[in-house]
């Protein structure tokens, strides 16, 4: 099997970071980028354009970028949690704030159960590019931000019917602590569960 070598992002990885997040937020971060978007901006140019920012929760400062045989092959974005942050670790600005969507709150709730946890907010390997050991690499890689960070353990939010994410976190050690509903959106009219997953870090 080819070997995964994972360095930090660039600016210019900003476009896979775009394509990274909405894998990893089944569609959801489309939603709330149409929310808040320019009128004159496409939903590829807003999301390339915060990945883009030095500050911020999805800025490249907070992403690795996981490579196989020098090809992009994914990436993950992770920050540590301070115990009893709010939405403002997402989104600095108050005004975006108030635009989330409700189906939203539920991962917000999780995410704010999560303090003195590295978070990761994003995980995603490219379709091509499954099976190679990529995401394994990446999880590795955000325990390792975990420990330098001084955090207890890491943590990640999973649509409990995404079974092939389920089984790779299960080898890596996660376990589920909590739970909330998947409420409704356009990707996902049917609903379903969000599981906060965690394991802790020696």
């Amino acid at each position: 099997m080819p070997a995964v070598t994972i360095r930090p992002a660039t600016p210019a990885d900003a476009i896979h970071m775009t394509c990274f997040v909405d894998m990893a937020s089944e569609g959801l971060a489309l939603i709330l980028w149409d929310a808040l978007r320019e009128p004159h901006q496409t939903l590829i140019e807003f999301g390339r354009s915060r990945a883009m920012r030095e500050d911020g929760a999805f800025s490249y400062r907070n992403a690795h970028i996981a490579e196989v045989e020098g090809v992009v092959a994914g990436g993950v974005v992770g920050y540590r949690i301070e115990p009893g942050h709010d939405v403002s670790v997402r989104m600095p600005d108050p005004a975006e704030a108030a635009k989330i969507p409700a189906f939203l709150r539920p991962v917000i709730e999780l995410e704010q159960m999560a303090g003195d946890y590295w978070y990761v907010n994003i995980l995603a390997t490219y379709p091509e590019m499954r099976g190679k050991g990529v995401g394994a690499a990446l999880l590795a890689k955000a325990d390792a931000l975990g420990r330098a960070a001084g955090a207890i353990g890491t943590a990640l939010i999973v649509d409990a019917d995404n079974r092939p994410a389920l089984s790779v976190y299960a080898r890596a050690g996660y376990a589920e602590t909590a739970r909330r509903p998947l409420i409704p959106f356009p990707m996902r009219p049917n609903g379903g569960t969000w599981l906060l997953l965690a394991k802790p870090l020696a």
